[in-house]
């Protein structure tokens, strides 16, 4: 599976604009939809790749288009909407690009004078409300996200956008992640940076409790549970997710950089967008904070590794007073969204492998975390479980160093999005996980791992590019992979059809069927299945 080539060039359809649809078309079926299979599959990504003539330049700049797969009594239906956001109707309205993106800087209105122009080079960054990332439920509501404080309130059955919602006005945070921990009562946990106390930077742990019989908004009781401390007072991490058991919150802590001197000046100054910002700390390896999730109280203990990149938490459990940590890394400390400019994107095959020749190279590991800690075992490995090879050893300077045992590594084909039979078994003991293949940040296949033994089961086919897959359990599932996978495939070489919704069987990853549209879909990032 590490030799596929893609000469044709047939991903670039990911990057493209499209139209939203007015109203649902039918999808064309080949296969068998499981009967039980009813409710949504709702997905986000970029839809929207310039405004007129000015292009946006980064992946994550897009406008956001929110994508919906309706399964009922074995028929399938597709809709999509643009979100109204401000950035988004503010775009349509002037022609033009209003707000700055990740990765595109949007120039002053050129219809203003030169005296209001002055004036805006000193008003702060007007932060984007571009949703493009993933959509989620709090209480009986479902929320588009990105990863500033903005979140959009949309309707999950007719995909309208209800308004926006600034979580600053809820609870003390500057932004938080687009992969909030969903527990079974309801209850979402997530972080975000945030200025802690004596203006020191911190990263906040916020807690959104589950709808009460009152019926009043959850986000109203949404509240800090605890708060990290960071390595460098004044140049916060990127945090893109975290890990969760029913004990213990887990923080990694990357040498991905926010200079915050930079991300408050005056942007309009020097044509700066959000990637400006970043830089990367070459000498602090990787930090793990582990905090108690009950009690809201850190651990004292220093856990440290080498450089990595780090997007997304595979999952996190608790063993026998140590908690096993599996995470997608990216090994080095260079961003890996250097490389995921859209010009990099839609080049060349040839230039595509190329460009991802000098990234950080991919890596499924997991890291075991000792929680009970003797100053006797000074030197010594302290992992004593039986079924793993990675080691936490004891340092005199009583921090704690970290070596991974790698799950699944393949050169320049990472196991990314990855996703589990959540419902079940997230933040407790597992098997099994699910991927998208990235070949040279090409998406090109669909991977199930064994965590356990890393046996792999794969779906790929020639000319398609499928989406993270998404698990949806049987309802009388007896085995953790009793179930289906969703993901939606661009195939624009293969056949009539642009792109299709594919449904796998979870145990083997053979298809069990297909629901094919008549128009293309681009990239999508993340999503969830609304059961019915």
């Amino acid at each position: 599976h590490f030799r596929v080539e893609h000469p044709a060039g047939g991903y670039k359809k990911l990057f493209e604009t499209v139209e939203e649809l007015s109203s649902p078309v039918t999808a064309h079926v080949t296969g068998w939809i499981p009967t039980w299979l009813r409710g949504s599959l709702l997905r986000c990504g970029p839809g929207l790749f310039e405004v007129g003539a000015e292009p946006f330049y980064h992946l994550f700049d897009g406008q956001a288009l929110l994508h919906k797969f309706d399964f009922k009594e074995g028929h399938v239906t597709y809709h999509r909407r643009f979100m109204r956001t401000d950035a988004y109707v503010r775009a349509m309205t002037e022609k033009r690009i209003v707000i700055t993106e990740f990765g595109t800087y949007a120039y002053p209105d050129p219809c203003k004078n030169i005296f209001s122009r002055f004036f805006s080079y000193f008003k702060g960054v007007e932060v984007t409300d571009n949703t493009l990332v993933n959509v989620y439920p709090v209480g009986e509501d479902y929320y588009a996200c990105t990863e500033t404080n903005f979140i959009t309130k949309i309707n999950p059955d007719t995909l309208e956008t209800i308004k926006q919602v600034d979580l600053c006005k809820y609870v003390s945070i500057n932004g938080a992640t687009a992969h909030p921990h969903i527990e079974s009562d309801g209850t979402v946990y997530n972080i975000g940076n945030c200025f802690g106390k004596n203006f020191a930077i911190a990263y906040n742990i916020i807690r959104i409790p589950p709808l009460q019989a009152d019926k009043e908004d959850p986000m109203n009781k949404s509240e800090v549970v605890v708060q990290f401390p960071c390595s460098d007072r004044f140049k916060p991490s990127y945090v893109h997710s975290f890990g969760l058991t029913s004990n213990y919150i887990v923080f990694v802590e990357t040498p991905v950089k926010i200079n915050l001197l930079k991300f408050l000046s005056s942007w309009s100054l020097w044509g700066a967008n959000y990637m400006d910002c970043f830089e990367s700390n070459e000498t602090m390896g990787v930090w793990l904070h582990v905090a108690e999730k009950k009690k809201g109280r850190l651990l004292n203990i220093k856990y440290r590794t080498s450089a990595f990149n780090l997007f997304h938490h595979i999952n996190t459990y608790e063993d026998n007073g140590f908690l096993i940590v599996d995470l997608c890394t990216w090994k080095g400390f260079e961003f890996v969204y250097n490389y995921l400019y859209l010009a990099n994107l839609r080049a060349n095959w040839d230039e595509v492998k190329q460009q991802a020749e000098k990234a950080p190279q991919p890596e499924a590991r997991r890291y075991v975390l000792p929680l009970n800690i003797d100053k006797s075992d000074t030197g010594k490995n302290l992992v004593t479980l039986p079924y793993t090879t990675a080691t936490a050893t004891l340092r005199s300077d009583e921090t704690i160093w970290l070596e991974p045992e790698v799950i699944f590594s393949g050169p320049r084909h990472a196991f990314e999005f990855p996703q589990i039979n959540y419902r079940k078994y997230g933040g407790k003991p597992y098997m099994y996980t699910y991927g998208l293949g990235l070949n040279h940040f090409i998406p090109d296949r669909l991977c199930k791992l064994n965590v356990k033994t890393k046996e792999t089961w794969v779906w790929q086919e020639p000319d398609s590019y499928p989406s993270e897959p998404i698990f949806v359990s049987h309802p009388d599932a007896l085995e953790e992979d009793d179930g289906v996978v969703l993901s939606i495939v661009v195939s624009p070489g293969a056949g009539p059809k642009p792109a299709y919704l594919l449904i796998l069987n979870a145990k083997d990853m053979s298809e069990v069927a297909r629901a094919e549209v008549e128009m293309n879909i681009p990239v999508t990032f993340h999503g969830f299945f609304k059961r019915a």
